[in-house]
């Protein structure tokens, strides 16, 4: 059996999927004591597509990091770099 995909691997999937250039997407992670923090960098023309209208996917994305972070028993934020 493989070992399980990372949460950054797991965001960058997710991100990947939605852009029109997924070249474009970089995924960093800060490591903290108790956080860890996502940061996400995506081509300009896609920083609406991944925002979504009212801010619906960025929080979508938030939802599923946050159960993936929980499921680990770690705490993580997802920062969209603009």
């Amino acid at each position: 059996m493989g070992s399980e995909p990372t949460l950054k691997e797991l965001l960058d999937t997710m991100v990947r999927a939605l852009v029109d250039l997924p070249e474009e997407v970089r995924v960093s992670e800060i490591i903290g004591e108790q956080t860890t923090v996502f940061e996400l960098v995506v081509a300009k023309e896609d920083l609406g597509k991944v925002i979504g209208k009212q801010g619906k996917t960025a929080k979508a994305l938030r939802t599923i990091l946050t159960a993936a972070s929980t499921k680990l028993r770690k705490r993580s934020v997802l920062e969209i770099v603009e």
